[in-house]
């Protein structure tokens, strides 16, 4: 009885054992079974619909660039490329083997691809080969059960009509690098793969980028898509209509001819920017979807530096453009009369200076006044104004014309060119300063230095007798008008404007050879100088290497009774301010104001005059 009724207790725990165990048991699949069901519901929901289902973003398209009349500066074609989602692709090293095998891919763009998949989402489509022939395509779509991850996708490719007219101005896009990847809005970008690199596409990148779109799709097993479920299509960017005029920037390029150097021309009346150039140029197309090792290394090893914005960002010597500001400047400070007359000898010395400050002139201009001494770029004469008048008061006077500070024009990497001052040696070279160097700043040499852009700013601000607006490119932009100069007689306006008249228009003017258009012109000649000529040497044009000649300079405005352009015109090596740069100008305003066009007929060194350099 004992052994059975252990027998019994040994079974009854066992059954109660084996009763909690299946207790338990079903009680752990209930519960997993209710985590899973409701707890967890939307995760695997989630996980589920994304094995069935992919979310992509859409790029939108990028706004347009047209000229003032309707010209396209910057469109966007269709194209195809091919890109890869690195998630789904199995063997990364595998694929692109097998793609370059396929498309021929060279060095450059699987190297550019590389970079973009360190940098990118493993979500992130990347782009690795864009505008792909229908042969491409083709053997794309014969292999792609071998290529998980890889799509052939149809793009929008930026495009410049206009090739290197106006690369400067327009700049480009490209392929976002490293470090923007670092600083940019990813969620604002998602699905695009360039970005502004320079000019207008890049100050107004914002405006012109657009906003991301997103697109459901319902995929198979293998990650490749079936249909559309949901889509927010993209928002396109924003165009812009410019204030450029493609056939004056194409004539005044043709008017710079194989020169070097930039023309800038401006409406004066608000600031609008009517020409834009700088030579020589480069085609922004090269760029876009990566430029070739080659290609880039051809372009930054040319001497004349064709990716340098010259009318932006190089600052010369203004040279004898400064003169009629010079002479407002010693009118309003009551240091000359527009009547004062001095005799101009071959040269000026300071008290107690032997130094001869030599005129441009050999034998000097004898008794000029204001007007003479403008028309005929009389460096002693301002020599003296300048050294009466002193460097702190050349240098507060010529801010108020925007020389020695940016413009603020509506692109990026302006440089801001120099006004010299006591302060400003004393803080940059430790040094003090010099009467000598005031009366060289007094002739636009030395130390000053300014833009082509700042030039045209300074001349539109002569042609509205001391009004200015912010020069900019975008045409829907309202007028900014900057701080009226405010002069204590008008008066002084017509001595220094009359002076820039006769320039062109007097018989004694050292630009009279532009004169006899149908309009009436007002400019001002000069010269930058690219090196010093000793006490006893002469400068002699003909003796001299090219690299060697002066900077050849012209400003001017018309018509002077009612300016509608203002134009200033920088040849490097150009030798003559009246001889080079003064008939480009003229050709510039004659295709502004009388419509005509210009041919490729560029003026030569051989229009240099001999008799001097301004």
């Amino acid at each position: 009885m004992e052994d059975e009724a252990r027998v019994r207790d040994i079974l009854l725990r066992r059954a109660i054992f084996a009763g909690l165990v299946c207790f338990f048991v079903l009680a752990g699949v209930v519960a997993r079974v209710v985590w899973l069901q409701v707890t967890a519901h939307e995760h695997f929901t989630e996980l589920a619909e994304k094995n069935r289902t992919r979310s992509e973003p859409i790029p939108p398209s990028r706004g347009l660039i047209y000229d003032r009349n309707g010209v396209l500066l910057a469109d966007n074609t269709p194209s195809f490329q091919v890109e890869l989602v690195p998630e789904q692709v199995k063997d990364m090293d595998a694929t692109l083997a097998l793609l370059t095998e396929i498309l021929g891919l060279d060095e450059d763009e699987l190297d550019r691809f590389r970079k973009a998949l360190k940098n990118g989402r493993p979500f992130d489509s990347i782009p690795l080969k864009f505008n792909l022939s229908e042969l491409d395509i083709a053997r794309l779509a014969v292999e792609r059960p071998r290529l998980p991850g890889v799509e052939v996708q149809a793009r929008l490719t930026r495009i410049y009509p206009q090739a290197g007219l106006t690369a400067h101005a327009v700049g480009y896009v490209g392929r976002i690098s490293e470090r923007e990847m670092e600083t940019i809005d990813r969620e604002a970008y998602e699905g695009t793969s360039h970005i502004g690199k320079t000019g207008l596409e890049r100050f107004y990148e914002d405006r012109l980028r657009g906003k991301v779109g997103s697109r459901k799709l319902e995929v198979d097993a293998h990650g490749r898509s079936l249909r559309i479920l949901e889509e927010t299509p993209a928002t396109p960017g924003e165009d812009l209509h410019l204030s450029l005029d493609v056939r004056l920037q194409a004539a005044a390029e043709a008017a710079l001819g194989d020169f070097l150097g930039a023309i800038v021309a401006l409406d004066p009346r608000n600031g609008e920017v009517l020409a834009f150039v700088s030579r020589p140029t480069f085609d922004p197309n090269l760029f876009v979807n990566g430029i070739r090792s080659k290609d880039y290394r051809a372009l930054m090893d040319n001497p004349d530096r064709p990716l340098f914005n010259r009318a932006l960002s190089a600052a010369y010597p203004p040279g004898s453009t400064v003169k009629p500001m010079m002479g407002l400047a010693g009118l309003e400070y009551g240091l000359i009369t527009p009547e004062y007359r001095m005799f101009a000898g071959p040269y000026y010395q300071l008290p107690n200076d032997d130094h001869h400050y030599r005129d441009w002139r050999k034998g000097g201009h004898g008794w000029v006044d204001l007007d003479h001494a403008i028309a005929q770029s009389c460096d002693v004469y301002f020599y003296d104004l300048a050294y009466r008048m002193g460097i702190d008061r050349l240098h507060d006077f010529a801010l108020n014309f925007g020389l020695g500070r940016v413009t603020g024009v509506d692109l990026p990497s302006e440089v801001a060119g120099l006004v010299p001052s006591k302060d400003w040696k004393r803080a940059t070279k430790k040094q003090a300063w010099y009467p000598g160097e005031t009366l060289i700043a007094g002739i636009g040499q030395g130390f000053m230095l300014s833009t082509p852009l700042q030039l045209a700013q300074m001349t539109a601000t002569l042609a509205q007798r001391g009004a200015s607006y912010r020069p900019h490119l975008w045409r829907d932009a309202p007028p900014e008008a900057l701080p009226v100069i405010k002069l204590s007689k008008a008066s002084f306006w017509d001595a220094a404007l009359g002076g820039m008249e006769h320039v062109v228009n007097a018989d004694y003017g050292t630009a009279k050879r532009i004169k006899n258009a149908p309009y009436l012109i007002a400019g001002k000649s000069g010269t930058a100088q690219v090196f010093t000529v000793k006490q006893n040497e002469t400068y002699n044009a003909k003796g001299l290497n090219k690299k060697l000649l002066d900077h050849a300079v012209f400003i001017a405005f018309a018509p002077v009774d009612a300016p509608r352009i203002a134009v200033a015109a920088f040849v490097e090596h150009g030798s003559s301010g009246s001889g080079v740069a003064a008939p480009m100008t003229r050709k510039v305003m004659d295709a502004w104001l009388l419509g005509e066009t210009l041919d490729k007929n560029a003026v030569t060194l051989d229009a240099v005059t001999t008799g001097g350099r301004e």
